[in-house]
């Protein structure tokens, strides 16, 4: 039974189990002597950005001018930003956001070249404690150079990701350059490449598409300053082998030493931390199937469930086999309560008949959850907190008609 004091529906972030993949991955940040940021991608909770920066992870990436805000804002630190395209009405801002920014395009570059190299605004506040560099000014922003970091994303052309709509790799993808693409030497001012190829994978994926990398962008390594190997490690998974990891690492960067090297997991930093709480509301029936009405939706609030499509775990539900089962199953599905007919998911199958009232949990839902919702219908969107590690629950976040109501004008 999850705190009462804990509101239904309410997306849980539990501290213990952030501080421990935080610590791992500072680890093979140091023992690797790499930089890994964080992804903004896969979450943004910044009421936890604090502990974030207990473990010294105080740079982001950004693939908007929002999540470039947000960095600067909350996280107190220039963005390294990329976007498959920008817009001419938000470049010069996100510039003055960013200390890094990588080019989907050769065009792109061509269009911005001459504003990420010229002077331009950069925003400054001087009532944010974060940042680390002085501000001279109490306004929001002011003319003098900003040093950007720019680059290319590259495509390798290899991939393990099996599900097409998370495959950035794949024929015909609008991500990234190809090498056919490029010419022999970089245009001035590009001091980075940029790859992701990945999405919740292995070392031993890694392996393979850093070796289509280098078999078809090393000859470019010298003319660069860092290579960004991209998000998708999810090295907080308990079966991902981090020594290997560490191992490809130094590896490269004996190889490459004059590079510095780059990760952006977004996953691994909040993987298996926290819980998303429901609660059945009806159990209706229709042709033998038993759906269990709960006060989350799929589409809105799980919306990975029904693109990947994958079932998430739900604390509590029984084995289907196992040795010694006598006693036999309740099955359900689950509905949400959206109109979206399709806004279902199942089956699930427990031990005792799931009840009015009942208290559902699905676990593993920080990541690739809250970044990615949505108030279609305008059901009520789920709460946001964390469970500190002395046992009390912290609300971040309860929503309102007014959030509703401000998103639709």
């Amino acid at each position: 039974m999850i705190d009462n004091k804990i509101p239904s529906p309410c997306y849980v972030i539990e501290e213990d189990l952030l501080r421990k993949n935080l610590a791992l991955i500072k680890s093979v940040a140091e023992r690797a002597d790499v930089e890994i940021i964080v992804a903004f991608k896969a979450f943004a909770m910044w009421k936890t950005f604090p502990i974030f920066r207990e473990y010294g992870f105080k740079i982001s990436t950004a693939s908007s001018l929002a999540e470039a805000r947000l960095a600067f804002e909350e996280m107190g630190s220039r963005a390294h930003t990329y976007a498959p395209v920008y817009q001419e009405v938000e470049f010069d801002e996100i510039c003055g956001l960013s200390s890094h920014i990588t080019f989907n395009s050769l065009s792109q570059y061509e269009k911005y070249k001459c504003q990420v190299t010229g002077n331009r605004y950069q925003v400054t506040n001087t009532d944010n404690p974060l940042l680390d560099t002085p501000h001279l000014l109490p306004v929001t922003c002011y003319l003098l150079p900003n040093s950007i970091s720019c680059g290319f994303r590259i495509n390798p052309e290899v991939s393990v990701v099996e599900t097409d709509l998370y495959n950035p790799a794949k024929a015909g993808s609008r991500l990234g350059i190809i090498a056919d693409l490029l010419p022999e030497i970089l245009p001035k001012g590009i001091e980075g490449l940029h790859f992701h190829a990945l999405c919740e994978s292995t070392s031993y994926d890694l392996e393979k598409v850093l070796d289509a990398v280098e078999q078809k962008f090393s000859k470019y390594f010298p003319q660069i300053k860092w290579l960004n190997f991209g998000g998708g490690h999810l090295m907080t998974h308990k079966d991902y082998d981090v020594e290997h990891l560490i191992k490809i690492l130094t590896n490269f960067k004996q190889k490459y030493p004059h590079l510095k090297i780059i990760l952006e997991p977004g996953a691994a930093f909040v993987w298996q931390t926290g819980f998303l709480k429901a609660t059945v509301e009806d159990i209706v029936e229709n042709h033998g199937i038993k759906t269990a009405m709960l006060n989350i939706s799929f589409a809105c609030h799980l919306p990975d469930c029904l693109e990947m499509p994958y079932k998430p775990a739900v604390r509590g539900e029984a084995a289907t086999v196992g040795a010694g089962r006598t006693l036999p199953l309740h099955k359900y599905r689950f509905g949400g309560n959206s109109c979206l007919s399709g806004d279902f998911f199942g089956d699930f199958y427990f031990e005792k008949p799931l009840e009015i009232g009942q208290e559902i949990i699905f676990e593993d839902m920080i990541h690739y959850t809250m970044v990615k919702t949505t108030m279609f219908n305008g059901v009520s969107h789920p709460s946001i907190g964390i469970l500190k590690s002395d046992g009390n629950f912290e609300l971040f976040k309860h929503f309102s008609y007014e959030d509703y109501k401000n998103r639709m004008c």
